[in-house]
């Protein structure tokens, strides 16, 4: 697996994690949800670069002019809920693509917060056959979910490219996708933090980015 880890880098990028990350601003939902939306608009740019690319004629009111375009399927498949801003950070720039969408939740067993499963319970996708596909998931703390994730999707067909796309991972969670994932898998990733508490949570990370941007949950 090939990873962008574009927080190694000096952007603006870096302004808008460090505001996600900080308990006064992330107090804000609706910033917060416009700071991984933007996020998803930068990481979209730069993941646009590994696409595939044909010239088109476009006629302008002088003449014609060739420009090089992407021409890849897109399929954007967000993780519910958390997953609701970056998918529209996505889909700013990829506004042609189709969607997917598929719920994930961590199952504790015996409410043990250290023992936990990924449940996959809803999928709407189109079909996946010889399509780009992309997978966001604003947080890749194990990498459990979107090893499931990708495996609830295997009956939709086989995509001919898999570009993965978070705002903040792991380093356990970066090396967990390296080994289920295929090899010329893309990951495109705003931050990698050290750790991962002895509940599975990034850290420092941002906490729970479903409960910040949409409220606490039940």
């Amino acid at each position: 697996m090939i990873v962008h880890n574009l927080g190694l880098e000096n952007s603006v990028l870096n302004q808008f994690v460090l505001e996600l990350r900080d308990v006064e601003i992330q107090k804000d939902s609706m910033r917060f949800r416009k700071n991984i939306e933007r996020i998803g608009e930068i990481l979209s740019y730069e993941l646009s670069k590994k696409l595939d690319y044909e010239n088109e004629k476009v006629q302008t009111p002088l003449g014609t002019k060739e420009v090089s375009v992407p021409n890849n399927e897109l399929v954007l498949c967000s993780i519910l809920r958390a997953g609701l801003p970056l998918h529209q950070g996505l889909l700013n720039y990829f506004d042609k693509a189709e969607n997917a969408f598929i719920s994930a939740y961590r199952d504790h067993k015996n409410d043990d917060e250290d023992d936990f499963d990924i449940i996959v319970e809803y999928l709407a996708s189109p079909s996946l056959q010889n399509k780009t596909l992309i997978l966001a998931d604003p947080m890749l703390a194990t990498g459990k979910t979107l090893e499931n994730t990708f495996r609830a999707m295997q009956n939709h067909g086989t995509p001919k490219q898999i570009h993965m796309v978070s705002v903040i991972g792991s380093e356990q969670g970066v090396a967990h996708v390296k080994n289920v994932f295929p090899e010329n898998t893309h990951l495109w990733i705003a931050a990698i933090d050290e750790k991962l508490s002895n509940r599975s949570y990034i850290i420092p990370g941002l906490g729970d980015a479903g409960d910040l941007s949409f409220g606490i949950k039940l």
